[in-house]
Formats: C-alpha cells, structure tokens, sequence
C-alpha cells in the first residue's frame, strides 16, 4: 500500500474490506529463563498506568517493560475485536501487571467509520483509551448496524468539506449517541471531529506503519521493535509472551 492509497481509503465508503488481518503461522523461539517480576507504582497496577507514546499509540504499563508489545489495531476489524475479547482480562493479569510487559495499541484506520471512532476515543482523558476502545471493540456489531442502516446519510457526509465531513457522519452514522452513552458528551464529539488534524494523525500513523514496518493487515504485533511474523492471535501471542520469559 501507498500514501496515496491510504488516503483514497479514507474518503471512500466502500473500504472496509481493503486491509486484511494477520495470518496465524506460528514462529517457534528458544524458550528463554523467567523475567522477575517488577513492581507498581504505590496503589496503583501497571494496567492502570496508561501514557501516549512518541508515535501516539496508547502505552499500558511498565515503560521500562523488558517486552515491549505494539498492536496496530483497527476498531472495523473483527480479528482485533476477537482479540480485545479473548486477551484483555488475562494480559493484563499475568503479563501487564507483572511489569514485564507493557502493551502500546495504535490505531490503524480502514475507513471514515473506523477514522472517526477512533479519533472520538483519542480525543477522550488517556486513562479512558483502554475501556473506550474495549467497549467499542465488544460493540462492534452496534457499529456496523448504525453505519449500514444509513448509507445515503454517509454519502451526503463525505461530500461535504472535511471540517464539517466527519461530525455529520457521526450524526449520521450515530456515533454520537454511541459515544454518549459512554460518556462522551455530544459537544465533545463535534468539537473532536471537527479538528481535521485528529483525523490526519490518525491517517499519517497508519501510512507510517505501512511504510516503516510494511503492514497490510489488522492485528499486527511487534514485539521489542520486530514484527511478529505470523502471530495474530492471542494464544499465540500468549505463548510468545511465556517463551520469552514471562511466565
């Protein structure tokens, strides 16, 4: 994928098929000796210490983390929803909290639907990325339905000038009213989408992806820098995680 083909995909509505997810061959590695535990912060876990990254991904846990996950994750794909479903209690437990793992998600949008909830859920304090997003990923159905039951009010949206483009698919599609019974107040979600800028970094991230570590595909890890070639999943990125000592 170009630059220019990921912006094409953002000022088209038919282009929430155009990235895939990763495929799950599994990559075997020497199991490694057990990494100590590190402690928290005084009353607080590693899972609640949430900080934005250099590259505006969402970093949970120990910065020092001797394993350093980072998932790019689209909130419109279904692999990184089941993957919300099946990791978020149990990453947390047992790799997070124990300080030997942090986990960094940055969102890599699809499409105008995907851009602009995850631009709301940005927009949101930082302690709030990771139920938002959770919340959204388990709601994805919801999502869809809003989006689908309202085609025409999407093309009208997307023809306006991009200041007013994505507040009025929030209309639209209802994600304001989504985001309002998640406690996102309307006003909130106007003046987040209203801000053009919110949108381009999430657009200028996905094509950094693209370019730097060539994803083409939604969950994508690197874990300490490397991409995970073949790990999709949360069993397999389960089993990485203990091979590489945190267990």
């Amino acid at each position: 994928m170009t630059r220019t083909l990921r912006i094409a995909i953002l000022s088209s509505l038919g282009a929430l098929a155009l990235a895939g997810c990763g495929d799950s061959k599994t990559d075997p590695a020497k199991e490694q000796d057990v990494i100590a535990k590190v402690a928290a912060p005084a009353n607080k876990s590693w899972s609640q210490t949430v900080a934005v990254s250099p590259d505006g991904g969402y970093v949970m846990g120990n910065p020092d983390a001797p394993i350093k996950i980072v998932e790019f994750a689209s909130i419109t794909c279904s692999h990184c929803a089941e993957f919300s479903k099946e990791s978020h209690e149990e990453i947390k437990r047992d790799f997070i909290d124990t300080g030997r793992v942090s986990l960094e998600l940055r969102n890599f949008v699809r499409d105008p639907l995907d851009a602009s909830a995850a631009a709301i859920i940005r927009c949101a304090p930082v302690d709030r990325f990771y139920p938002l997003i959770e919340n959204t990923f388990a709601s994805q159905a919801e999502l869809f339905a809003a989006a689908q039951a309202n085609p025409k009010g999407g093309e009208e949206a997307m023809a306006l000038a991009p200041a007013q483009r994505f507040p009025a698919l929030a209309k639209a599609w209802k994600l304001d009213t989504f985001f309002q019974s998640r406690g996102v107040t309307a006003e909130q979600v106007n003046a987040c989408l209203g801000k053009i800028e919110n949108i381009s970094k999430l657009e200028e991230g996905t094509n950094a992806a693209i370019e730097k570590y060539q994803v083409q595909g939604t969950p994508t890890f690197l874990i300490n820098g490397q991409v995970a070639e073949g790990v999709a999943t949360w069993p397999l990125l389960r089993d990485r995680l203990r091979t590489m000592g945190a267990r």
